[in-house]
């Protein structure tokens, strides 16, 4: 096994280590199909040799032909290095800043085999969430960071390390973007293309910025949002006895399970990857496993009468697990679910990211490589069935909301019944978790932060935990009422959190929040007066993060909802106790923050006007453009119809 000053050496290649290729013992990614020309493989392939001098071209060709050919991708799995991949103490790492130190951190947590989906892939989440594109790229980036000084910046072109510039103190430590591609090329089949070609990469939102640390990192969100849900639809935040069924349990829909037993309810997640299935119950995250969908339905019964929290995970497809549901409430008239989601990964819909009840696992990923337009016919039929169960559901009394996934969209386009009477670009049958749960939530400013205790301790845990707590109460002693229910919330989720077995992870957050991420069909699915589809914030938001603070900043296209869809952006701050830090993080999330709130405020927003007027009272600095709103729509009628 290498050890961290081997790994941070740079490319091995005199000797070269052996290509033991992929490890039988791991998960891996589907089989992509990027269906490249015969002069496109030739480019695949030059552009894979260029890390290399050319005396090793000869021995490296053929292999990376080959895993082209095989995988679709050239990941150069001979430099995957054998090491055990975790996030070590900052303090181990050979570097010269502790700023790189932290990066290091970081990108070797997402590719821990415990954390990441497909590790030996650089997937740490949602299929294709990359950290990088191949191992070289892995390989240097760790040598440039052991290298750094903190007058140099490295900069991340979609996985590839352009190298380390001269730059300031006060500067990122590394500017990463991922997926920046000229908009009228930013397509799913040309991204297939791209990535095979090594010149493009989709980062997810949290992968390719190296800032996830598994579900728990969005476990917080989830649980806000079912408590939320269940405010808005059923009128209490006490969710015992009532159901949640929902599917997925990878790396950011895995959080759902856990989520659903902190804030009380029953859930019933449904897999169909015996893997990850496997993987959360023994992390702790699913309470019950079950592959006997009778037993799931007398369980959903059991624990709803008795008014107990569960959590339950249904090893099948979760069309099979909505039609059952429904035969149960046609057969007895008893609405055995109340609330009802989905996370699966959409936005990479046929290429493993949903896998159509038609088909067995094994079946549906052979077919997806060897046939993929009859792989694409299978989806869609697929997803018309599962909408038709839960719109029969839904009329019955059940609540639905789309998790920002992409699955209405995808429906839409599968020709499901999915469409809004008069809704505009942005409507479907369903809301959105934003338009109808979190997106308040973000216009008073409240969003999803995260942070890694860098030693690895967990009494650093506890101890940050209970700062945060307490400054949290300090604060929501002075706040309106509904504002206070929003620090409570999170109160509650930082006490619970450690009750649930939430392991110890620089402060960062997801880049769904406030002002991170531009998608309008989801973090921004509630802005109306047609920007929506606009990027501006997200982009302001990376650009503005950098030069006040951030160790690191990333933007990327794609995530969530998909490629094509999202801009977001995102950074890390590293916190080292220095009065300098404190003027860092002031700063900087200040704004990150704010941005945000600010743009919601000018789309219409009365949550995100009245939150940035209290703001600008707090900070002398700020000021705010504020909207002054048509109050007379009859102004408008006149107008036009002159």
């Amino acid at each position: 096994m290498l050890n961290l000053k081997d790994l941070c050496s740079g490319l091995p290649l005199d000797p070269m280590p052996p290509n033991r290729g992929r490890d039988p013992s791991m998960p891996h990614a589907p089989v992509r199909t990027p269906i490249l020309t015969p002069e496109e493989e030739r480019l695949a392939l030059r552009n894979s040799l260029r890390y290399f001098p050319p005396t090793h071209h000869n021995h490296l060709a053929s292999e990376f032909a080959q895993e082209l050919r095989q995988y679709g991708h050239i990941y150069m799995y001979r430099f995957c290095p054998p090491v055990h991949m975790r996030a070590y103490p900052i303090d181990q790492y050979p570097c010269r800043t502790p700023q790189a130190a932290s990066i290091m951190l970081m990108i070797m947590n997402n590719l821990d085999p415990a954390v990441a989906q497909f590790p030996q892939e650089l997937v740490t989440y949602g299929g294709n969430g990359q950290v990088f594109s191949n191992w070289a790229q892995f390989r240097l980036v760790m040598y440039y960071l052991s290298e750094m000084t903190e007058e140099q910046t490295l900069v991340m072109y979609s996985g590839h390390p352009a190298g380390l510039f001269p730059s300031l103190p006060s500067s990122p430590r590394a500017i990463i973007t991922n997926g920046m591609v000229i908009p009228n090329y930013s397509s799913r089949e040309q991204y297939e293309k791209m990535f095979a070609l090594g010149v493009s990469m989709y980062g997810q939102m949290t992968a390719g910025s190296y800032c996830y640390i598994g579900p728990q990192g969005i476990v917080h969100g989830t649980m806000l949002t079912v408590l939320n849900a269940g405010r808005r639809y059923l009128g209490s935040d006490d969710l015992r006895g009532r159901v949640l069924v929902t599917s997925g349990l990878g790396g950011m829909s895995g959080a759902q399970a856990k989520a659903a037993v902190i804030a009380g309810c029953v859930g019933v997640i449904a897999e169909v990857d015996a893997t990850p299935l496997r993987k959360r119950h023994e992390q702790g995250w699913l309470m019950e496993v079950t592959s006997d969908i009778e037993h799931c339905i007398r369980r959903i019964r059991e624990a709803k009468r008795s008014k107990t929290p569960l959590s339950l995970g249904y090893h099948g497809n979760v069309v099979d697990l909505w039609e059952r549901l429904l035969k149960e409430y046609e057969m007895t008239d008893e609405l055995l679910v109340d609330l009802g989601s989905d996370q699966t990964s959409l936005h990479n819909p046929f290429s493993g990211g949903y896998y159509p009840v038609q088909l067995s696992f094994q079946q549906a990923n052979q077919l997806m490589a060897t046939d993929p337009a009859h792989f694409k016919t299978m989806v869609h039929e697929s997803l018309c069935r599962q909408v038709a169960a839960i719109n029969k559901l839904s009329e019955a009394g059940m609540f639905f909301w789309d998790y920002g996934n992409a699955f209405l969209l995808e429906a839409q386009r599968a020709g499901a019944a999915v469409q809004k009477e008069g809704g505009g670009a942005t409507e479907f049958r369903y809301p959105s978790y934003v338009q109808h749960i979190m997106g308040d939530i973000f216009s008073l400013g409240f969003g999803p932060f995260r942070w890694v205790c860098t030693s690895g301790d967990s009494r650093d845990l506890a101890l940050t935990d209970d700062i945060a707590a307490t400054v949290l109460e300090e604060i929501s002693a002075n706040v309106t009422e509904r504002v206070q229910q929003q620090y409570n919330d999170n109160i509650r989720w930082i006490r619970e959190a450690g009750k649930h077995s939430m392991a110890p992870v620089v402060i960062s957050r997801d880049h769904h929040d406030v002002s991170g991420t531009d998608s309008p069909f989801r973090e921004t699915s509630n802005v109306y007066d047609g920007s929506a589809f606009c990027a501006d914030m997200a982009v302001q938001n990376f650009v503005g993060d950098a030069f006040r603070g951030a160790t690191w900043v990333s933007l990327h296209n794609g995530g969530g909802v998909g490629w094509g869809e999202v801009i977001n952006g995102g950074f890390g701050l590293l916190l080292d106790g220095s009065e300098e830090a404190a003027k860092r993080a002031s700063l900087m999330l200040n704004w990150d923050v704010s941005n945000g709130v600010a743009r919601r405020c000018w789309s219409g927003n009365s949550n995100a006007y009245e939150t940035i007027q209290r703001t600008m009272k707090e900070q002398r600095q700020l000021r705010v453009t504020m909207p002054f709103p048509v109050q007379d729509e009859h102004v408008l009628d006149r107008a036009l119809q002159g």
